[in-house]
């Protein structure tokens, strides 16, 4: 475990301590959601520069087909 010392203003820390955020589940969360948040943006980013014409519809679907087989295989591992 890593401990962590914040320096806040202190209006700032009343209001967060009031609302449950300064707690080590509260911050673990919001950090974890910051994290989840800044990947998809990421992977917005990339998105939005790749161009169009390279996902043909033949492409798109072998891509979903591939996900859905990837998909049942981790289904047939938890099962099995």
């Amino acid at each position: 475990m890593t401990t962590i010392q914040l320096t806040l203003p202190d209006d700032l820390a009343k209001k967060a301590t009031e609302a449950g955020l300064l707690s080590t589940e509260a911050i673990q969360e919001l950090l974890r959601e910051q994290l989840l948040r800044r990947a998809g943006e990421s992977l917005r980013d990339i998105h939005s520069r790749m161009p169009r014409e390279e996902l043909t519809p033949e492409l798109e679907q072998e891509i979903v087909e591939a996900v859905q087989a990837y998909r049942a295989e981790q289904r047939g591992r938890r099962v099995g």
